[in-house]
């Protein structure tokens, strides 16, 4: 299992944090334990296999959030 962590910029609300969480359920269809914080201005999910980290950030981008980086941790 790989956890990812994207640093996601513009979220204000607990709207922001399901939208969020639902653009990566999309994205990545396999993705589990999806979280976001927008304290943290971050999101978080586990998947088995790697993810495109450009088209997760450009799908992101495309909502109106910024995504500013994805990082393995």
């Amino acid at each position: 299992m790989l956890k990812y962590s994207l640093k996601v910029e513009g979220m204000m609300c607990g709207m922001c944090e399901a939208h969020i969480c639902d653009v990566i359920r999309k994205t990545v269809p396999d993705a589990k334990k999806v979280s976001a914080s927008r304290k943290k201005n971050e999101a978080t999910f586990v998947s088995e296999a790697s993810v495109d980290e450009e088209k997760l950030k450009e799908v992101i981008n495309n909502t109106g959030y910024t995504c500013t980086g994805v990082q393995i941790v």
